[in-house]
């Protein structure tokens, strides 16, 4: 028996003292040749969500282009398995210094090395922080998602279905698109994780509690998009809220500073970068719909008088 949840968490004003350290430290563990800029979309999409500090963590060779592409973000270099490759000695010094982090995103951009794969593994069984695994991450539980079950702290899992068939064994994407939900719910209870399946009506589940996003468009399905969505979700679960209501919150976000891009640039022409740029607006939405009551949670339909108003809906560009 699962519960739908049609409200989204109230987006609380911060205390006039609050500080750097009132909202989290972010540790994305992200990028590999190629593909550095997973890492820097996911900490920079943190930021915009509201993370207090976000270190991106990778390759030491690749640490100067983290350094000229991020300016507010921290980054740290890696100790390399081999050229554009971590793994252990990398996996061993994150673990050292866990005790700085509060919550933590792994996959993004990362590589399908085993070395790497073997780092993800270790990370999971033993990093004793709020874990988001997305991309790579993902990738590297491929026959071992029993290690999951074993975790003593949350841990949100966000595949898109080609990501989900390999994670749930299925024999493919269209098997899951029958039935997302069931899929994403039963996965969820079996494995004691939350699940985000992404794609149209993308689905947020513990396994007890269902949330159905309704915003986001075509535009979207674009290289990246998922980068930002992670670095969303860890930036808002640093938040003073409820973590499962972070992550709808995050998912509605993200779908809707999409529908927010596409009407002014259009679903061809969108990339990533858009996105971020139209986080703020979005959250501004929400916020917006949450201001005239003192209940912790808002409904969809407050926020949909808010965008109305505005000629906007969900799904709209």
């Amino acid at each position: 028996m699962t519960t739908e949840i049609n409200d989204l968490p109230r987006i609380k004003k911060r205390p006039r003292d609050s500080h750097k350290g009132s909202f989290g430290h972010v540790l994305v563990v992200a990028g590999s040749p190629g593909m550095t800029g997973a890492g820097c979309m996911a900490a920079t999409a943190a930021q915009r969500a509201g993370a207090g500090l976000v270190t991106l963590a990778l390759h030491q060779d690749l640490n100067h282009i983290a350094e000229v592409k991020l300016t507010s973000a921290m980054s740290l270099p890696l100790p390399p398995a081999d050229v554009g490759i971590v793994g252990m000695q990398a996996a061993l010094k994150i673990l050292d210094l866990a005790e700085r982090f509060d919550l933590a995103v792994v996959g993004p951009g990362l590589g399908q090395d085993i070395r790497t794969a073997r780092m993800v593994r270790k990370l999971v069984k033993e990093l004793e922080l709020p874990l988001i695994l997305d991309a790579d991450g993902l990738n590297a539980m491929q026959d071992h998602v029993e290690l999951l079950r074993d975790r003593r702290q949350p841990t949100v899992l966000t595949p898109h279905p080609g990501e989900m068939q390999r994670l749930g064994g299925f024999e493919s994407p269209a098997e899951i698109q029958k039935n997302r939900t069931k899929v994403a719910v039963d996965f969820a209870s079996e494995n004691s994780v939350w699940l985000v399946l992404k794609g149209q009506g993308t689905v947020v589940t513990d396994g007890k509690r269902v949330y159905i996003n309704p915003t986001g468009n075509p535009g979207m399905a674009t290289g990246g998009s998922g980068d930002v969505l992670s670095g969303l979700l860890a930036g808002l679960t640093c938040q003073d809220m409820d973590g499962f209501g972070a992550a709808c919150l995050a998912v509605f976000v993200h779908g809707l500073a999409g529908d927010l891009a596409a009407r002014e640039n259009g679903e061809l022409s969108m990339i990533p970068e858009d996105l971020l740029d139209y986080v703020p607006e979005a959250l501004g939405i929400v916020r917006k719909a949450g201001e005239d009551t003192e209940s912790d949670t808002v409904p969809l339909e407050a926020v949909r008088e808010v965008l109305q108003a505005r000629s906007l809906d969900f799904g709209s560009s």
